[in-house]
């Protein structure tokens, strides 16, 4: 399994006095067997190894426990995505808690707002290693042989919105405490607003560890006394969901002080959104030389040795725009054979967006149709709220029958500067025939 870093830095808080007695891994948000979401199914692309994406997430942090022999491993909600179609995805959860219990692997975890109790119809009863704590109320699980107490509570609907962390119980003394809780905190955006609560509530409980899950972007909210983090996801789903992702590797010493907080990385697909520099490309070649450097270069070496999965944005002033805008499928696929043959099969070009623009504009002087058409363009490059009214009127049937998604990244300016050559192009072939 290949190591690497998440959002945040390891860290090692300094001792007090004791020496290293337990580790336990903290994950979340692991949403086994959801499908990685945006990803167009075309020659070449990787789809076998994208659909298990999450599944192999969950070996590997597997793996680094029995290699790290941990203690215990904590989930902290959304363990899956939803309801099971059918029971293999319970069967594969408990496989791989079995290979846990083989070496006295203890797992606790909680439902959150996408498993929580009343949406899920289907069950399989847990392996004996693996603890689900109660969503009728907050419940604590001592862990003996460790001095370690765990509190928390599972979702028992989806939207929880009631400040579980007030009702969490105060610290066990002479204990190493932990607290388990899905929530948004004070709020994150992009994601609901559940169990919510503040860092003061947090604290108040005063446990030297809170172990949360449901933002799926790794976060320190408290470095020490308490340690306050997220995770985040152990698999990105989606190119809203870019870079590493992982668990947090947590060793206390005997003193019941937290020594290190350890990201690591355990995703299989790697989510990048990169920028490609276009100015000054002369041509469609020029363009995809530029891209093959930069593949090479820099965005498969950062994926380390993972499946990459490349939203790729052009941008930029150029010579080429008119003819990479008048036929931009065609260039679409150029880069996305491009990323075949120098990826050697391990890059699946998401989407190809197209930001360039002319290095000049359309010549208004000339006569006929194409002054009439360069000075209508630019009537609506000059007044952003005439070309806002004009896109949502040309668009408004289309936004009704298409999925929102499709037209997420909709920039009126930059379909603008699509637009216009596009047009020009047909125009003067018209003109020629």
């Amino acid at each position: 399994m290949t190591r690497g870093r998440l959002t945040f830095d390891p860290w090692r808080a300094t001792p007090g006095g004791g020496e290293a007695i337990i580790k336990f891994i903290h994950a979340a948000d692991i949403h086994l067997d959801s499908p990685l979401r945006g990803l167009d199914r075309y020659e070449g692309a990787p789809v076998a190894e994208c659909r298990g994406a999450a599944r192999r997430a969950l070996e590997n942090l597997v793996r680094l426990a029995i290699e790290e022999k941990v203690a215990f491993v904590l989930i902290v909600g959304d363990l899956y995505d939803g309801d099971w179609p059918d029971y293999n995805t319970g069967l594969f959860f408990g496989l791989q808690m079995d290979k846990l219990r083989a070496h006295q692997i203890k797992v606790v975890l909680i439902r959150g707002n996408h498993d929580a109790q009343n949406k899920m119809t289907r069950d399989l009863r847990l392996p004996d290693n693996v603890h689900l704590l109660s969503e009728a109320a907050p419940e604590t699980l001592p862990l003996d042989p460790y001095r370690v107490m765990i509190h928390g509570q599972s979702f028992a609907t989806q939207a929880v919105t009631d400040n579980l962390a007030k009702t969490y119980p105060d610290r066990a003394r002479g204990w190493f405490n932990i607290g388990m809780l899905h929530t948004s905190v004070n709020g994150r955006e992009g994601h609901e607003h559940y169990a919510p609560c503040t860092l003061d509530d947090l604290r108040a409980r005063q446990y030297q560890y809170w172990a949360l899950g449901h933002i799926h972007k790794p976060e320190k909210l408290y470095q020490n006394d308490p340690v306050i983090a997220f995770p985040g996801n152990i698999q990105g789903r989606h190119v809203g969901e870019s870079g590493a992702k992982g668990c947090l590797l947590v060793t206390v010493d005997d003193d019941h002080e937290v020594v290190a907080v350890e990201p690591r990385a355990l995703d299989v697909v790697r989510w990048t959104t990169c920028r490609l520099d276009a100015a000054g490309a002369l041509d469609g070649d020029d363009l995809l030389g530029r891209f093959r450097d930069r593949l090479v270069a820099d965005w498969l070496p950062a994926a380390e040795d993972r499946l990459l999965a490349l939203r790729v944005e052009v941008t930029g002033r150029c010579k080429a725009h008119a003819a990479l805008a008048a036929n931009w499928p065609r260039w679409t696929a150029e880069i996305r054979q491009t990323a075949n043959a120098a990826g050697d099969g391990r890059v699946w070009v998401e989407k190809v967006v197209s930001r360039t623009r002319p290095e000049v504009v359309l010549d208004d002087a000339a006569d006929g149709p194409l002054a009439e058409l360069a000075a209508f363009l630019a009537e609506l490059s000059a007044d952003d709220d005439r070309l806002r009214e004009f896109c949502d009127s040309e668009l408004g049937d289309l936004r009704k029958k298409l999925d929102p998604d499709l037209l997420a990244d909709l920039d009126p300016r930059a379909l603008l500067d699509q637009i216009g050559p596009l047009l020009r192009s047909r125009l003067n072939a018209r003109a020629g025939a």
